[in-house]
């Protein structure tokens, strides 16, 4: 019976330079989609699949993640004294009761893998998930739930991916697999940003993963990858030596808040889905875009 999942890792000490001026003193992860910045889209994800320990790996300029996950008694205070119960709701429900955050720096901006290695001596032997706040996915079974069902029913670990058009496989990890059933399958090796003419498929990670704790050694034994980095797909290859891992393709979809295009997509999809003004938004971008092309015929 494999063990539970109780630990969730966030890399989020990239610079964010796609997003300059933007980022320039403030978190890329701290941008906001409608009313929530990124991390917390993030967390909420982990949580929902069980998560009660939070790991930021973070760096230099990150000090507003921990203050956003903090308590602010003079803000609530303040928002009591206005009577807004709703915003305060809000606010004191950012991080539940029986959550622990942990802030750990990662001194040097070493890739991917080594800011998973700088995880190692909190989450010891325990498999964890890895959450990258820039792929924001929008799922009715949140994507992290939905591999840890699948973690639960076979052990071992666990990436996300999906499809991704084939002049596209450089701009990611890509997988070798045997396929299981329709959305699984049994890795025999993974790729990090293949040119489309060697890609082994066009089954791309997409910022979600569940480690075993064994990942730590595959990753402290390997040297320095491309770039120059510690890269997160050669200790997951390495992993295969001696464990099984999966990739699942999960339901839901994906936005690239890494990039300033899909950043504004999110924003779309998110506002138009939005409570209070979905319905106002979608009638002002009516109004902006003008009748649809059908209707002109008419």
């Amino acid at each position: 019976m494999p063990k539970p999942i109780h630990y969730a890792v966030f890399p989020v000490a990239g610079k964010g330079t796609r997003f300059l001026p933007a980022t320039k003193a403030s978190p890329k992860e701290m941008l906001p989609v409608v009313d929530k910045p990124l991390i917390q889209y993030a967390v909420e994800e982990a949580l929902a699949a069980g998560a009660t320990n939070l790991v930021f790996i973070t760096g230099r300029h990150k000090r507003a993640i921990e203050d956003h996950f903090d308590s602010d008694t003079e803000l609530e205070q303040l928002l009591v004294e206005k009577g807004k119960s709703d915003e305060l709701a809000t606010v004191r429900s950012i991080v539940p009761e029986n959550v622990t955050c942990i802030y750990i720096r990662q001194g040097a901006p070493l890739g991917l893998g080594h800011a998973v290695l700088c995880a190692r001596s909190v989450v010891g032997d325990h498999p964890f998930f890895v959450h990258l706040a820039d792929d924001l996915i929008d799922a009715s079974v949140p994507c992290l739930e939905q591999m840890r069902q699948l973690h639960e029913e076979t052990g071992g670990s666990v990436l996300g991916v999906q499809r991704v058009p084939r002049d596209q496989t450089d701009q990611y990890g890509v997988v070798d697999g045997v396929p299981v059933d329709e959305h699984v399958w049994r890795l025999k090796g993974i790729v990090e940003k293949p040119a489309p003419d060697h890609a082994p498929s066009s089954l791309a990670v997409v910022g979600r993963y569940i480690l075993e704790p064994e990942i730590f050694d595959c990753l402290a034994d390997l040297g320095e990858g491309a770039g120059g980095e510690i890269q997160l797909t050669d200790g997951i290859a390495r992993l295969l030596a001696d464990g099984e891992v999966r990739a699942l393709q999960f339901d839901g979809i994906r936005f690239d808040c890494g990039s300033k295009l899909g950043y504004l997509e999110a924003t779309v999809h998110f506002g138009l889905k939005h409570e209070e003004y979905g319905g106002q938004f979608s009638d002002y971008l009516r109004n902006v875009i003008g009748p649809d092309p059908a209707d002109r015929s008419r």
